[in-house]
């Protein structure tokens, strides 16, 4: 791929409502289910498979239809990337929420995936956050009237493909990676499953072992057979656990050009954290109750919106009250420890009474009973999960890359300040 200087004297600029309508058309209900698609099933793109619904079950919200290749996106917080492209040609079974705009192209001079490519660039969703919180209300929000205020250059429609192209490419790329760490998640998790709830970890002569005949012996604590030579343990006795509180946001020294990472509880919604736009100085670290995580710590969320998530943090960083830190104090404990909490999110969500705010304390954490294999099996776990994880990691870290690469490149392709030669490489 080539860039070159580019004309931009054919560059036209064109308002969003120039380029596509809000449509709030209502969905005829004539089917007894419709797949219900909420801002919660479109995310970076992608339009999850929604929830399969009676529709005399149908929350109100629920109301508009849509047709292949309108765009769907969010009217609450832009920053949460919830965007996608209706690709499904079959749309009669879907109704959507009204929480999320349904934006459908009508001039024909615009290529659909170049204005795609506009609207969903992060330096734009970044205005469009920063106007979002700016809104006197109890959330950051946005409209179409306020959208359609924007304006996009708008090349000759040639140029616009070839830019789409491009951006295209490094899409691809970053797709790819984020679906090999999807099976390399699942692949994680299913050894686990395989050695620590089936028990079939290798025996002395690498057979599985309890398929193998292994001696099982009831624990009464764990009310459950564990095998024989396993110790039980609460979380307490082997990690430190702690959470941490809020700096107070009226006090500038505490985050103007904060160095110091800052994990919201919301990004828990990633089973390993490699990164965050969100940071406090050391000032409000050492005035308030902020408490600092080691690189390698089970970070599980509380309450909220995440309660019961765990992630697996990859750098030093801090957090509130909203996120309890576990560091395991043994050896090759961390993954183990990790999937073991991990499993428990239903039963985190069982617990709540309607909030599982309520439920979820440090001390359930703390109080959490465990079997606590032999040091040989937990070094051997330890030893192939870590080997997959670095590589999750690797490709996390290359995601980062491409899409700053991508974020970048499209304003400059966008303005005419270089264009590309037709002739396209994936490389």
């Amino acid at each position: 791929m080539e860039l070159k200087k580019y004309n931009a004297n054919h560059t036209q600029v064109l308002k969003i409502n120039q380029i596509v309508r809000t449509i709030s058309e209502t969905h005829k209900f004539d089917k007894d289910k419709l797949i219900a698609i909420n801002t919660s099933d479109v995310e970076n793109g992608v339009m999850g498979n929604g929830t399969l619904t009676f529709v005399d079950e149908l929350k109100g919200q629920f109301k508009k239809t849509i047709v292949k290749d309108d765009i769907l996106f969010s009217e609450i917080r832009p920053a949460n990337r919830r965007f996608a492209k209706v690709t499904t040609k079959n749309t009669k079974d879907y109704v959507v929420s009204t929480k999320l705009m349904v934006l459908r192209k009508y001039n024909e001079d615009v290529d659909l995936e170049y204005f795609y490519y506009c609207l969903t660039n992060q330096p734009f969703l970044d205005i469009l956050q920063r106007r979002a919180e700016n809104r006197i209300g109890s959330f950051p929000q946005i409209t179409f009237d306020l959208l359609s205020e924007y304006a996009f250059p708008i090349p000759p429609i040639s140029e616009q493909k070839r830019i789409s192209s491009v951006i295209s490419t490094l899409d691809k790329k970053i797709a790819l990676n984020r679906q090999i760490n999807q099976n390399l998640e699942a692949m994680a998790k299913q050894l686990y499953d395989y050695w620590f709830v089936q028990f079939d970890f290798p025996n002395e002569e690498g057979k599985p072992y309890k398929s193998s005949g292994g001696k099982m012996v009831w624990n009464e604590k764990l009310k459950r057979e564990i095998p024989e030579g396993w110790d039980i343990s609460l979380i307490k006795d082997i990690a430190t656990t702690y959470s941490g509180g809020t700096p107070k946001s009226t006090n500038i020294e505490y985050y103007d050009n904060g160095e110091i990472a800052w994990i919201n509880s919301g990004e828990l919604n990633s089973p390993i954290i490699t990164k965050t736009t969100n940071y406090i100085t050391k000032c409000g670290l050492e005035n308030s109750s902020a408490k600092l995580y080691p690189s390698n710590s089970i970070l599980v969320a509380m309450y909220g919106a995440t309660a019961g998530k765990v992630s697996l943090l990859t750098f030093e960083a801090c957090s509130n009250q909203a996120v309890c830190g576990v560091i395991p104090t043994i050896e090759n404990m961390l993954y183990y420890v990790y999937f073991h909490i991990s499993s428990l999110y239903s039963h985190f969500i069982t617990l709540s009474t309607g909030s599982a705010r309520d439920n979820i304390s440090q001390d359930t954490i703390k109080n959490i009973l465990l079997p606590i294999p032999t040091r040989n099996i937990l070094k051997l776990f330890d030893e192939k999960i870590g080997s997959i994880y670095q590589t999750i990691v690797n490709n996390y870290q290359q995601i980062d890359s491409l899409t700053k690469q991508r974020d970048e490149l499209l304003p400059l392709l966008m303005n005419g300040q270089v264009s590309v030669n037709s002739d396209l490489s994936d490389d």
